[in-house]
């Protein structure tokens, strides 16, 4: 069992940065490959990076490639998503999700979630 909790949302104009981390608790829980995953109103939920547990591999989505920053510090069980260069439709509540196999770009198979944490940038 894994428990994830998303911190660092908020409100920014924008062209600024923000960073969102998101701690794993469980016992097994360093060994999880992590994603992130947004969701904006009327949307479905999207890929927006992944990193493998041990940190080597990392993806991401063509929207956020070269802006975002996915990292993880796996003595703290912490997952981190670096955002610089926002956009307005990078708005949306974010959710770190963790999963056993590998990163997937799917949400539907990831087995663990967080409660989500809502970034808005504003125009």
């Amino acid at each position: 069992q894994v428990q994830l909790v998303e911190f660092g949302g908020g409100l920014v104009q924008a062209g600024d940065s923000l960073r969102l981390s998101c701690a794993a608790s469980g016992r097994t829980s360093s060994t999880y490959h992590m994603g992130w995953f947004r969701q904006a109103p009327g949307k479905e939920r999207e890929f927006v990076a992944g990193i493998s547990w041990g940190g080597i591999n990392t993806y991401y989505s063509d929207s956020v490639k070269g802006r975002f920053t996915i990292s993880r510090d796996s003595a703290k069980n912490t997952v981190f998503l670096q955002m610089n260069s926002l956009k307005p439709e990078d708005t949306a509540v974010y959710y770190c999700a963790a999963r056993r196999i590998s990163v997937s770009y799917r949400s539907s198979e990831y087995g663990y979630w967080g409660q989500g944490t809502q970034v808005t940038v504003s125009s």
